[in-house]
């Protein structure tokens, strides 16, 4: 999908470009126009018709168009490439503009025809182009009926993980938490004391709600004490960790939810794009006569060939010894 603007974004901003003159025309009387002679020709329609590529520069009289602020746009931090052109429209103007002047200055001194810029151009031009097959290869392929695919095959392989909801109450000392443990078994509401006496205060201010967790989300001691309760259960000891004395409570148990195609999407795609390219690459290279050569363009010496070990021969069975009389 393209992010960059079409002409429907543009043909807004030239018409609105081309209503400044509308307050002027406002203030005039509403009277109905004089007849005009029967000879005279009607006046051409001069509506603005908004460009598909307007100039937004000059610099020395050479224009610059909108599409080269497109390009330059995707060159930027990928916090920028997402946003709307009109966003960045300024700065990227003031960036090109610089540009171009420099630009104008190298051509001046003729420094495209030194050596080493033409090497680098040449450089520049096989990474512009193999960043552009790279791009094409995966959009052809990376579409998002393959993604769904790709997601629907990734579920099959996910076996459902137990989550538990829990509620804690965190003290400092064993003594504490055991006095806890023995206020609820009396009676007292369980998230009335986490909000009292909790040291977790963020969820302490919850009534000691953690919310829906994973075996492996937690520290072990915690967890292996969690999933070895049933729903509505506590613990009936303190529980150790390195953050202090715990007394755990279990609201519920489910079987948690497969992640949402929205979630993975991101991680997919980039799976399925390692795999293009890496397989792209795989046929190219089978393809391909390809020989390399040492840092001082001489041909490397054959690898060395241990030779084969010499064959041992069997030993001969030995003789039985021979009888003595």
């Amino acid at each position: 999908m393209s992010l960059r603007l079409r002409p429907l974004r543009l043909a807004v901003l030239c018409c609105a470009v081309a209503m400044l003159g509308g307050p002027a025309l406002a203030q005039q009387p509403q009277e109905k126009p004089a007849a005009k002679p029967a000879t005279q020709k009607p006046a051409a329609k001069t509506a603005a018709q908004p460009l598909k590529d307007p100039v937004v520069a000059k610099v020395n009289g050479k224009s610059v168009h909108l599409s080269e602020l497109e390009i330059a746009q995707q060159s930027l931090p990928q916090q920028y490439r997402n946003m709307p052109l009109q966003a960045v429209f300024p700065a990227l103007l003031d960036r090109v503009v610089d540009s171009k002047l420099v630009v104008q200055e190298g051509k001046k001194k003729k420094l495209t025809d030194d050596p080493d810029f033409k090497k680098r151009m040449a450089f520049v031009e096989e990474q512009v182009l193999q960043d552009f097959w790279i791009q094409r290869e995966i959009a052809l392929q990376v579409t998002l009926e393959a993604l769904r695919k790709r997601y629907d095959e990734r579920l099959k392989s996910m076996p459902a993980e137990e989550e538990v909801r829990a509620r804690h109450i965190l003290v400092a000392t064993e003594d504490e938490a055991k006095a806890l443990i023995a206020e609820i078994k009396k009676g007292a509401a369980f998230d009335k004391l986490a909000k009292e006496k909790s040291t977790d205060k963020a969820s302490g201010a919850e009534g000691g709600d953690l919310g829906w967790f994973k075996k492996s989300d937690m520290v072990k001691e915690f967890a292996d004490a969690a999933f070895a309760l049933k729903k509505g259960d506590m613990t009936d000891e303190p529980v150790k960790t390195q953050f202090g004395y715990h007394v755990i409570k279990i609201e519920d148990r489910r079987k948690a939810p497969p992640p949402a195609f929205e979630e993975m999407v991101e991680q997919l795609r980039e799976e399925m794009a390692r795999e293009i390219v890496t397989a792209k690459l795989d046929l190219l290279r089978a393809g391909a006569k390809i020989e390399k050569f040492n840092m001082d363009g001489s041909k490397p010496e054959p690898a060395a060939v241990a030779p084969a070990a010499p064959a041992t021969p069997a030993s001969p069975p030995a003789k039985a010894p021979a009888a003595t009389k």
